[in-house]
């Protein structure tokens, strides 16, 4: 079906189709016909050839594209360098007042139409402004490059220095835990990322160590711990510690199983943006309890 508009007829049904995945052609014929055909306003009063351009301007600008190269409503999905695109200069150049220009100055910018595929069903698209004379880059999420970042570093579960496997622990008696820091199994750990001109640092520390001991408790560390001194005696630890209220005699194998689990927390900074990720990771361990024996 179709419509009669002042003499031409418009398929609707085609009209609609381009709105929902503009082409890279069809991205170049609507801004260099912008002048005519503006966004937001009735396709019915277009005039013939304009009404389907109309539709491309006022809904795949305005509605469809987020203006980052992605598509509205959601993430772009995978990165650059999964991704194959294609960049077409519009010329000549749409009117300032154009929504595709957000707000840039067209005497100092141009603008592309990005079109990209990842060979499967991501294919995001839109609009790209570029000072004038620069060739187009990608468009590059700081966030995705701070998680490449932190993937290119080696963030490790806590290096357990106590309790250790071979050592003889007491029931009642203080156990003090402590782990052992470096880069890559408590941090701080840094490593930067780079793509399309954009590079990204990340910082990662632990910023907590959760015990599970093995007899039903469990113990939050906020910070490595504290090694023991002979000199503490018989005295809790002040930062990290656990007493055992009954041997392991009843555990497999005789040992307690202890896990102990550190968050890694990440700054991230660069492409104009900061935020925060978090990684966790696991390191695993068995400790005996026995029984104080007395002699008489």
């Amino acid at each position: 079906m179709g419509d009669e508009v002042d003499g031409h007829r418009v398929d609707r049904s085609r009209s609609s189709l381009l709105t929902r995945r503009l082409s890279t052609l069809t991205g170049a014929l609507v801004l260099a016909t912008a002048g005519i055909a503006h966004a937001g306003d009735d396709p019915d009063v277009d005039v013939g050839e304009c009404q389907v351009v109309e539709f491309c301007v006022g809904v795949g600008v305005g509605d469809e594209t987020d203006g980052s190269g992605g598509q509205a409503g959601g993430s772009q999905g995978g990165s650059d360098s999964d991704l194959n695109c294609g960049y077409t200069k519009i010329e000549p150049k749409p009117p300032a007042e154009h929504p595709a220009w957000k707000g840039k100055d067209p005497e100092k910018y141009d603008l592309y139409f990005r079109s990209c595929s990842d060979g499967g069903q991501d294919n995001p698209d839109g609009f790209i402004v570029v000072p004038t004379g620069q060739p187009p880059v990608p468009q590059v999420d700081p966030q995705e490059l701070a998680q490449r970042a932190v993937d290119a570093m080696t963030l490790l579960g806590p290096d357990i220095a106590s309790p250790k496997a071979a050592g003889k622990y007491i029931v009642g008696v203080p156990m003090w835990m402590w782990v052992n820091q470096s880069a890559t199994t408590y941090g701080p750990n840094t490593a930067s990322a780079s793509a399309g001109g954009v590079t990204v640092t990340a910082t990662a520390k632990v910023s907590k160590v959760v015990w599970q001991m093995g007899d039903g408790d469990s113990v939050t560390c906020n910070g490595p711990g504290t090694p023991y001194q002979a000199s503490a005696g018989m005295a809790q630890s002040p930062t990290c510690g656990h007493v055992y209220s009954k041997t392991s005699a009843g555990a497999q194998g005789g040992k307690f199983p202890v896990t102990a689990t550190s968050t890694w927390t990440i700054d991230w900074q660069g492409g104009g943006a900061a935020g925060q990720l978090t990684e966790i990771r696991q390191t695993n361990a068995q400790v005996a309890i026995g029984e104080l024996q007395v002699v008489r």
